[in-house]
């Protein structure tokens, strides 16, 4: 999801993202009660993805509708579990349901727009005595098909949960998306970043963020550098720190799994599949050399997070 589908900051933000590259449009409008869906609450689906990842490959039926107890996406995600955080978690499934999404991104015609909500519903279960018992929610079918697309699903690094800033983790989905395992890296213009961003930031700002980011370097697996093109524009230049040598689409270790007709707990370890190789975009975006002016049309629009580290050899053999 390297598309600007979520506000990168905490505040509460009403203003709507109106994105449009490509022949692509992404429209994200949120309402005054809840705000606009986060960075952070996408958690939620990187939790939801792997799970769902996790029982086509077992062999499980899989399904939009996901049994949970808030407990196991808290663990998941390396948050708390007090009852501050579980009161979190329900208002992040607030922004996540209302916030309403209309985007061409994977429609045949660009003129069409599929239009949905992050959740589509939530609620909370209950036990004979009234005691809270978990949750239901039912994650649309415009993020359901994506994440058994393998081409549209990229693992990422454990690590990524512990990032705290809204544009780093933003920009680790850009650098995870793009930067892959080519040795030589991409490059983007700081312009088009801020503009990819969809931030409410003023570019200065933006840019100012994205300096620090190279100075403190807390992508995990990717190391950041700023180089300037001929024009003297600032360029924000990423690569692996590492190459894989793990297999595409290998099985590295299994979850519990959800999207069963029974409450099970939600894997607390790491889903494990590896992007599937592409073919370099014909479009702007270049691997070393001139930046980019944008980005590919084939978009990772889901993540799961991957057990493997790189170096690691993958365990289980190759589907």
């Amino acid at each position: 999801m390297a598309y600007p589908f979520f506000s990168l900051a905490k505040t509460h933000r009403t203003t709507p993202i109106d994105f449009r590259t490509n022949g692509i449009t992404i429209r994200v409008e949120a309402v005054a009660e809840h705000g606009m869906a986060t960075i952070w609450d996408a958690d939620v689906l990187i939790w939801v993805a792997s799970q769902i990842v996790e029982a086509r490959d077992a062999g499980l039926r899989t399904s939009r509708l996901m049994a949970v107890r808030p407990r196991e996406i808290l663990t998941f995600t390396g948050r708390g579990t007090s009852a501050r955080a579980y009161h979190r978690l329900k208002a992040a499934l607030d922004r996540l349901q209302s916030t309403t999404v209309a985007t061409s991104l994977r429609q045949i015609n660009e003129r069409r727009m599929h239009r949905f909500s992050w959740i589509n519903e939530w609620t909370e279960r209950a036990d004979a005595h009234g005691n809270a018992d978990g949750i239901d929610l039912i994650v649309p079918d415009w993020f359901y098909r994506a994440v058994l697309d393998d081409a549209l699903v990229l693992t990422i690094d454990r690590g990524y949960f512990a990032l705290t800033g809204g544009i780093e983790r933003w920009l680790y989905r850009v650098v995870r998306k793009h930067a892959g395992r080519q040795s030589n890296g991409w490059r983007f213009e700081f312009r088009h970043l801020h503009v990819k961003s969809a931030s409410l930031s003023p570019f200065k700002r933006f840019a100012f963020e994205l300096r620090d980011i190279v100075r403190r370097q807390p992508l995990p697996g990717y190391r950041l550098l700023i180089e300037r093109n001929t024009g003297g524009r600032e360029l924000l230049a990423f690569a692996p720190t590492k190459l894989s040598t793990a297999g595409r689409g290998q099985h590295v270790e299994p979850h519990v799994l959800s999207g069963t007709d029974r409450h099970v707990p939600s894997g607390t370890h790491f889903t494990c599949y590896q992007e599937p190789a592409r073919p370099n975009s014909s479009g702007a975006t270049t691997a070393s050399g001139s930046p980019n002016s944008e980005s590919n049309s084939h978009e990772s629009n889901s993540s799961v997070v991957g057990r493997h580290r790189d170096g690691e050899k993958a365990r289980n053999g190759a589907r």
